[in-house]
């Protein structure tokens, strides 16, 4: 016997089919007309709508790495210009040019760390030989000039294209190891200037009074963070202002007090070359500073603990060094 036949649906008084088709059909109207008439929720007064997220903290100043820092700077300026005053004529201008070649090894260590581009060891191999060719270029042709490094230069950069398209990777962030091999090849090429310095008359001079009025000012900035790291650039870079300015202040007055003594410069002219020195120096270092804080917050894992500290003093140095040359060669001791 068939069962019983199943009951007809309700039907919808107004039309327009049963009732349950009815409400799935206006289910979205009402909730457009919920969200546009007065029966919307409330928004809820706890919620923050302004909140951007989780608060960043501070970084704490570390006094003894400060310190430390502080004595690598001075270290480093000292070993410079002892180096400067030792150089001799022609192949007597090797020795310093190896102290030169070991400031930029320490160079292309601390960059290459703390970037950590792609392409490492093509960078790493692209920096050392740009070292090596721009210290020969600085020494050997006859006549002094910065021609040699500029060319070097170019060839460096063009190296890095060509090994990082031989990559087995080919061209997976190029551009990054491309932007790596600019800032390691350019920082070693700089550091080299110090050499055709030597060869320039004043050049020696010139040495001493920038690279240290340029370690005093690095110097001073950081010890200035040991005992007054304050007021705060950022909150994620743990550097003061007043450190920044004491240090470029007090470069400068270190450079004008060896013009009064060390011919051919001036007072006047020896702090117009600090100052330019120092103030390079310490927006170089300050950048780094920068530079690391926002690899941080962008997730990147933190770098190689010494040469992440080494590489502000380092590059403080390698802008100082371009800065003495043109500031001192070009403009207040032509050749």
């Amino acid at each position: 016997m068939p069962g019983p036949a199943p009951a007809p649906a309700a039907r919808d008084p107004r039309g327009g089919g049963d009732t349950a088709t009815r409400t799935r059909r206006e289910e979205p109207t009402r909730g457009r007309r919920a969200l546009r008439g007065a029966e919307a929720p409330e928004p809820d007064d706890d919620l923050d709508i302004t909140d951007e997220g989780p608060e960043l903290p501070i970084v704490p100043v570390r006094r003894m790495l400060a310190l430390a820092v502080a004595g690598f700077a001075l270290l480093l300026a000292t070993g410079l210009v002892m180096g400067a005053q030792t150089a001799g004529v022609g192949l007597g201008r090797v020795p310093y040019a190896a102290v030169v070649f070991g400031a930029q090894l320490l160079y292309m260590f601390a960059t290459t760390m703390a970037m950590r581009p792609p392409a490492l060891k093509v960078v790493a191999t692209v920096g050392v030989l740009a070292a090596i060719a721009a210290d020969i270029g600085a020494i050997y042709p006859d006549t002094p000039s910065v021609t040699p490094l500029g060319l070097v230069a170019g060839g460096g950069l063009v190296a890095g294209v060509l090994g990082q398209m031989f990559r087995p990777q080919g061209r997976m962030r190029v551009s990054e190891s491309l932007a790596s091999t600019v800032v390691i090849v350019l920082g070693v090429v700089s550091f080299a200037t110090l050499i055709v310095l030597t060869r320039v008359p004043a050049g020696t001079q010139a040495i001493v009074v920038c690279l240290i009025a340029s370690g005093i000012a690095l110097g001073v900035a950081r010890l200035t963070d040991v005992v007054a790291p304050w007021p705060r650039l950022a909150d994620q870079v743990p550097r003061g202002s007043a450190g920044i300015v004491l240090g470029a202040m007090l470069g400068t007055a270190a450079a004008a007090l060896i013009g009064r003594y060390m011919v051919p410069f001036t007072p006047h002219e020896a702090a117009l070359v600090g100052m330019a020195a120092a103030g390079a120096a310490v927006l170089a270092d300050l950048t780094i500073g920068f530079a690391e804080a926002g690899r941080e917050l962008a997730g990147d894992a933190p770098t190689m603990w010494l040469a992440r500290h080494m590489q502000g003093p380092l590059a403080g140095f390698a802008l100082a060094a371009p800065v003495a040359y043109v500031i001192s060669v070009v403009f207040l001791v032509p050749a």
